[in-house]
């Protein structure tokens, strides 16, 4: 089997499920300014330590947030096992820098892992390849190190190759302590940290080896900006499972230059920050997740959507909120969502089009005035219902239409039936069973 090939069976659920939730929670929680806080205001090591020393989350219940997870319709959720603060969530044998050394006193990710399982969700790490704590990772000089421009740092040597052995035996903890792990997400790749320079194929095989099933992101040669070699015909070895756009939804999906779909997940935050930012109110509304959700899987994509804990471990009730309309949405309309991707028709002018199979999922998301066109679908379509509640949608040709020999039509002169006054409202699906060509 080659590289290829083990990829598309290792990422065959992942390309179902399509829906997950990102946790970004470390000590940036508390300065509440973002998680690159340490790296943007540029806090020095015993001044960020004052962080460490509060660490204390009481309010920390992962079944509440798995629940939650759940109920929006997630399927698996990511966190944060250790941020590019250096500060780990689990019970590191390598470092003091963790929650159990805090007046917490626990492993956040054993309790995270614990509790997400139990709900039948998939779980993933995310796990940042850089260290701004580490006394072996370069600081001054380095682009994104908050202790860049520390001139008291100047000259300063380090053993990178140690930070290199650090890096590797926390992987192993990770793979090795909490049983089946179902995604690995590194973070991130830039000049002079890029590939090999993470020894990145004796990486990948160490992962493998202990989690032959697992599925990878590509920031181990890539950062964002690009996706690296995931993009290829001939992808190598630590070109990862999945590509990672960030904040961004690919104008038609990702492929390779000879056609072939790259597995992808975009990413978003619900404000304007990963990690918690109360004074961030730019929030994102239930109407926004919903439609870009099936923007991503009429691309063949996924969506996976951040919450940021607060220091206290509470998921802003905001965030909340949004979550549970979304997923009032998805209990409905959840057919049109998983197992799906792109249709075989062309983008309608009205929303969306998502396909499985011979059910092509219409997502209405403007009124109509009149018809409802559905170009191409002339003569193949066996039925039609509203996927939210069965409801039959009656499919004619209107006699103002006769110029539209291609088209079909649904419910004429009732557009009440796509009128949009709540949230969950904003796209409603109509399930067409379609007949087979021929």
């Amino acid at each position: 089997m080659n590289i290829i090939e083990d990829r598309e069976r290792r990422t065959a659920w992942f390309s179902k499920d399509r829906f997950g939730m990102f946790i970004h929670w470390g000590l940036y929680a508390i300065p509440g300014r973002g998680e690159w806080v340490q790296r943007d205001e540029q806090i020095n090591q015993d001044k960020y330590a004052e962080y460490f020393d509060e660490w204390n989350p009481t309010h920390y219940d992962p079944v509440k947030w798995a629940k939650m997870a759940k109920q929006a319709g997630m399927k698996y959720a990511i966190l944060t096992t250790k941020h590019h603060e250096g500060f780990c969530l689990f019970d590191s044998a390598y470092t003091d820098y963790k929650s159990t050394n805090t007046k917490c006193g626990r492993d956040l990710v054993r309790e995270f892992v614990d509790a997400f399982r139990a709900e039948g969700l998939k779980v993933g790490f995310y796990y940042s390849l850089l260290d701004w704590h580490h006394p072996d990772y370069p600081a001054y000089g380095d682009m994104y190190h908050g202790d860049r421009n520390n001139k008291a740092l100047m000259g300063k040597t380090h053993n990178f190759e140690n930070y290199l052995t650090y890096l590797h035996n926390q992987v192993r903890e990770l793979m090795t302590n909490y049983g089946k792990i179902d995604i690995l997400w590194f973070d991130f790749s830039y000049k002079g940290h890029m590939g090999e320079d993470w020894h990145g194929t004796e990486l990948v095989k160490l992962v493998k080896s202990l989690q032959p099933d697992i599925i990878m992101n590509g920031r181990l040669e890539a950062n964002g900006e690009n996706y690296g070699s995931v993009m290829t015909d001939e992808p190598n070895v630590f070109s990862g499972d999945f590509a990672s756009p960030e904040m961004i939804i690919p104008p038609a999906g990702l492929q390779t230059p000879s056609g072939m779909d790259v597995p992808w997940e975009a990413c978003f935050t619900l404000n304007n920050n990963w990690g918690y930012a109360p004074n961030d109110k730019q929030h994102k509304n239930p109407r926004q997740i919903i439609k870009k959700l099936v923007e991503c899987v009429s691309k063949n994509g996924n969506m996976l959507l951040n919450v940021s804990p607060t220091a206290k471990g509470d998921i802003p009730q905001w965030q909340q909120d949004v979550l549970g309309t979304v997923g009032n949405w998805i209990r409905d309309n959840g057919d049109s969502i998983y197992g799906c991707g792109r249709s075989e028709f062309p983008k309608p002018e009205w929303g969306r089009y998502t396909q499985n199979g011979n059910k092509l999922y219409a997502h209405i998301m403007e009124e109509s005035i009149g018809a409802v066109a559905l170009p191409g679908l002339k003569g193949r379509i066996e039925k039609a219902r509203r996927l939210s509640d069965g409801f039959e949608m009656v499919t004619m040709t209107p006699w103002v239409a006769k110029e539209f020999p291609d088209c079909e039509f649904i419910n004429y002169g009732l557009p009440e039936y796509f009128s949009f006054t709540t949230d969950e409202e904003i796209d409603t699906v109509i399930e067409i069973t379609l007949k087979e060509e021929g």
